[in-house]
């Protein structure tokens, strides 16, 4: 998966999460004409993001904004409205008078995602209290800063916010002070908002001293010089916060951490599903059908090789999971799956590599806390010269309520490696960052026509294209996988409608899907509160990318080329599945077909 958790809710914080995950244009790639002039519109929008949320500006490597914090001395709703609706105007204006079909498409998903926001925000706002985790926003701003891979001089105004953050700049309180006063300013405007979910609120407050600490560990790390002072005060300002967060704004949160069915159906459509909630169950029961039986003759037949008593996947699994390698072999282990899968992808004619090596890291503890899934660590992605993106391996879960802490053992054992370094690095994630980084696609295209179907959709695919290559308990794995996002595809809506408790859910997973305890739990908490439909992107989008595939397999027949396929592809940037059939449909075949 990306890492795509937003650094506030504000009013733009869907465009924030979209912006942070996603690679735009390299400075140093070749510029065709029409992106251009498509990357000047999207201007447009990328200064309403900079003036309200500029630390995601800056992460996006925007110029300009890398001193600037988020202004919460004042509620900015009606503002940012008036400046999306502004944008949205002068879109308009300017798609009258285009005439490139590029431009004009790439105008509309400007337009889009202006209008997309609105309603977001004006979801959020009918239904919910302002409930922002001011800690994990503070680890993600100083992570993104302080990351390797930022020019020195860049890291260094981290400075500036830190005084900002903490009042102790003139003419700025501490941030902790203004976010509860947007709080009681709501709550006294309407009475019967929503609180965050109890779970999310516990998970906040038990995830915040790990995040303190990983703070602490990034700043003393960095080489800056007088963060000691800002920091203190910051921290101590925070634990105050969270403490009254616990006595304020717990007792509000709500105890059923399901969403207004309008909310959750918002959701889905954000993330880039356009079909009912009812209609993806019914898709993917049949579809986790269909994986589980693939696994039972694949457990059978490594159960007869190896000589096991209990042929049952779920036994199979367990057995192969014992195969646990030590901490000191693991990076190495992934080193040699991602030369394997390099090389099979290469020989096999997958997909065209670079010759530059991709970058695996383990996560550390305040990682884990903030994503405990393995994931992506996206680069800057304006102005880039030539950093990429690392995949991360997180170990395991944060301690949870009752300080139960829960390690993983579904990517530490040998037969578990396979499918996650396809997804997270070759030819999964970091190869659709470096492709668009490399090749150049439309600011439009890579940021604002993005959604999690898509993105997650080709990293499935990946997987799949790669599971043929592998040893067979690799290929086990490799559908355990699949079957797990099938599984997210009907475990998702049926915990948000109310026909699953999360603690079925959560069972399931560990029965039926065999994941670890700590999998398990994430990927509950991942339906329930941490990104509510998110989960279902990955089998929708991997279907939808298969059904183009197929369209022009069936359409190409003999001239069909699975290389040139997967690199027009990944060429077209992160867009939603529909533009991505139209290219291939309009442009691919009719080049193949020459």
């Amino acid at each position: 998966m990306l890492s795509t958790r937003p650094l506030v809710r504000t009013v733009l914080s869907s465009l924030l999460a979209t912006a942070l995950a996603l690679p735009v244009l390299s400075a140093s790639a070749a510029e065709p004409a029409w992106v251009t002039k498509s990357n000047e519109n999207a201007k447009v929008l990328l200064n309403v993001l900079a003036k309200y949320s500029p630390e995601g500006a800056s992460n996006l490597g925007v110029e300009g904004y890398d001193e600037q914090i988020t202004d919460m001395s004042r509620d900015q709703f009606e503002a940012t409205n008036k400046d999306l609706r502004a944008a949205i105007a002068e879109y308009q204006k300017r798609l009258k008078a285009e005439s490139d079909p590029k431009v004009k498409q790439d105008l509309e998903i400007l337009i889009n995602k202006a209008n997309d926001q609105i309603r977001t925000a004006a979801l959020d706002r009918k239904y919910f209290m302002p409930f922002i985790d001011l800690t994990g926003m503070m680890f993600g701003v100083m992570r993104a800063t302080l990351d390797p891979r930022i020019p020195k001089e860049r890291q260094q105004t981290l400075l500036v916010r830190l005084e900002k953050y903490a009042g102790l700049a003139k003419g700025y309180r501490p941030v902790t002070e203004l976010a509860h006063e947007r709080l009681q300013e709501r709550l006294k405007a309407n009475k019967n908002l929503l609180g965050p979910y109890k779970g999310e609120i516990e998970q906040s407050l038990n995830d915040a001293p790990t995040l303190l600490k990983g703070m602490r560990d990034l700043l003393a790390k960095s080489g800056l010089q007088g963060w000691e002072k800002s920091f203190g005060t910051l921290e101590q300002q925070l634990t105050a916060y969270n403490a009254r967060l616990k006595t304020e704004l717990l007792p509000r949160a709500r105890t059923d951490h399901r969403l207004p069915a309008e909310v959750y159906a918002n959701n889905l459509r954000e993330f880039g599903v356009d079909i009912s909630p009812q209609e993806l169950i019914a898709k993917s029961l049949t579809s986790f059908a269909e994986i589980r039986n693939q696994m039972q003759i694949t457990a059978g037949l490594i159960a007869k090789e190896r000589g096991y008593k209990d042929a049952d996947y779920r036994a199979v699994m367990l057995q192969l999971k014992k195969d646990q390698i030590p901490l000191d072999k693991v990076m190495p282990i992934y080193a040699q799956r991602l030369a394997s899968l390099e090389a099979a992808a290469r020989e096999q004619h997958i997909v065209t590599l670079p010759q530059r090596k991709a970058v695996i890291r383990l996560a550390t503890a305040a990682e884990n806390a903030q994503q405990p899934a393995p994931h992506m660590s996206p680069p800057r992605l304006i102005g880039n010269t030539g950093e990429y993106g690392e995949f991360v391996l997180t170990t395991g879960m944060p301690p949870d309520a009752s300080g139960k802490t829960m390690v993983f053992d579904d990517f530490t054992h040998e037969a578990g490696t396979w499918s996650i370094t396809a997804h997270e690095a070759r030819p999964g994630h970091e190869l659709q960052f470096a492709k668009m980084i490399e090749t150049g696609v439309s600011t439009a295209r890579a940021v604002f026509a993005f959604n999690s179907v898509n993105v997650e959709g080709w990293a499935l695919y990946a997987e799949a294209e790669m599971q043929p290559y592998e040893p067979l308990d690799g290929q086990l794995f490799a559908l355990q996988a699949r079957a797990m996002r099938a599984a997210r595809a009907f475990l998702d809506p049926m915990v948000n409608l109310g026909e699953i408790t999360p603690e079925g859910v959560k069972a399931f997973l560990m029965s039926d899907v065999g994941l670890s305890e700590g999998m398990a739990t994430q990927e509950m908490q991942r339906y329930t509160f941490r990104a509510p439909g998110q989960a279902t992107s990955y089998f929708y989008g991997y279907q939808r990318l298969m059904e183009t595939r197929q369209a022009a397999e069936v359409t190409l027949r003999d001239k069909f080329d699975r290389q040139k396929f997967n690199d027009f592809v990944l060429a077209q940037g992160l867009v939603p599945p529909a533009l991505l059939r139209k290219a291939v449909m309009e442009e691919f075949v009719p080049a193949m077909r020459k």
